[in-house]
């Protein structure tokens, strides 16, 4: 077999540092209070709080979920994270592309020998080229959570940008369970209206009527490893799907609704989600040197051109 040179070994060219950060300790990650950049998230969660219902979910569902708006290789979908800076991060104020090396070579320094895990971090956050296609940003980015259920006291801005929601009034919609069922498994939340089959029989109802997490970017690139059949472990295909679920894996909320298999899946989620958080440098890596490294995994676990 032949040996491909990529030169250096680029997890030399960049380290984060995880313990100890220059410029923000790990407290000041993710305030959502104060800071340079408060108005804008605050606006962008506004808006997706008050647009995102389980009707707009079923319209995104309908125009998204078949992967047939173009082909692209992983790398250049990375790459063209270089065009978006995300309007709901209140951390930084850099285009998006750099937080992806910046996470997948702190997950690589500190777990070396599960290079899936190392691809995990790259590709994350490539579901937010929707917002470099047609999509606004409020419908792409930020945290989170299940519509069709009650809007939990943990997603961000709870008290004051869901008043113009319709859904929140909607006695269908407000309670605890809403239109699911006890322990009904997060797969059933998320996976109702995908193209992948892995709903159980027994779910067949609640499959047919029960709607998604609001459809944001890490649904999305969910979707399109799944339909492309990438082979990622079901655990880097849950961080993908859920990390930016932070009333679940940070806050305990929607636990009436997981099954036994979210539970075992949540200390990964959990794992995954201090590199995607405390990675957030201006220290930023030099792209070039790494990306040879990262093709590699490419090849490996998703390789040519992927249906988007």
């Amino acid at each position: 077999m032949r040996v491909v040179d990529i030169g250096p070994d680029p997890s030399l060219a960049y380290r984060p540092n995880l313990e100890t950060n220059a410029t923000k300790e790990k407290k000041d990650y993710r305030n959502f209070e104060t800071g340079s950049l408060i108005e804008r998230v605050f606006s962008t969660y506004k808006l997706m709080h008050t647009n995102q219902t389980v009707a707009f979910v079923k319209q995104k569902h309908a125009e998204w979920s078949g992967c047939s708006h173009t082909r692209m290789g992983m790398m250049d979908a990375v790459m063209s994270l270089d065009q978006l800076v995300d309007e709901s991060d209140p951390d930084v104020d850099f285009p998006n592309s750099f937080h992806a090396f910046q996470t997948a070579e702190g997950i690589r320094q500190a777990h070396p020998d599960k290079d899936w895990f190392h691809l995990v971090g790259l590709i994350h956050d490539v579901g937010k080229m929707l917002a470099l296609w047609e999509e606004p940003q409020w419908a792409v980015v930020g945290d989170t959570f299940p519509v069709g259920c009650k809007f939990q006291k943990s997603i961000v801005f709870r008290d004051n940008t869901f008043t113009e929601n319709p859904d929140d009034k909607n006695p269908k919609y407000n309670t605890e369970y809403g239109i699911y069922k006890p322990n009904c498994e997060l797969s059933n939340v998320f996976m109702s209206w995908g193209h992948d089959g892995e709903t159980p029989a027994a779910h067949a109802a609640l499959h047919r009527r029960a709607l998604t997490l609001c459809f944001l970017s890490a649904e999305y690139l969910y979707r399109v490893l799944k339909f492309n059949s990438c082979s990622i472990p079901e655990e880097g295909l849950y961080m993908i799907r859920f990390h930016s679920f932070y009333p679940w894996h940070s806050h305990g909320d929607y636990m009436h609704l997981c099954s036994d298999r979210d539970l075992h899946m949540l200390p990964w989620v959990q794992e995954f989600n201090k590199f995607d958080l405390y990675t957030k440098t201006t220290d930023l890596p030099d792209v070039n040197e790494l990306k040879p490294y990262y093709q590699t995994l490419i090849d490996k676990y998703c390789p040519g051109k992927l249906k988007w």
